[in-house]
């Protein structure tokens, strides 16, 4: 039998403080803001337009 901790729950869970999401959100947002800005491959575009429509129910374009 192995000892594997228990699943935390709301009451266990980690909590962050206002200063470390603030940094964390910071950093994030520095990592992912060039992403952000390039241009969407156009196969993948037309992937999530196909799943856009399915999802709404629209018939195929």
């Amino acid at each position: 039998m192995t000892d594997q901790p228990a699943t935390p729950t709301a009451d266990t869970a980690p909590q962050l403080n206002a200063l470390t999401r603030e940094r964390l959100g910071r950093q994030l947002r520095a990592l992912y803001e060039p992403v952000i800005d390039e241009a969407l491959d156009p196969r993948l575009a037309e992937l999530l337009q196909q799943l856009d429509n399915d999802r709404r129910g629209d018939p195929a374009v």
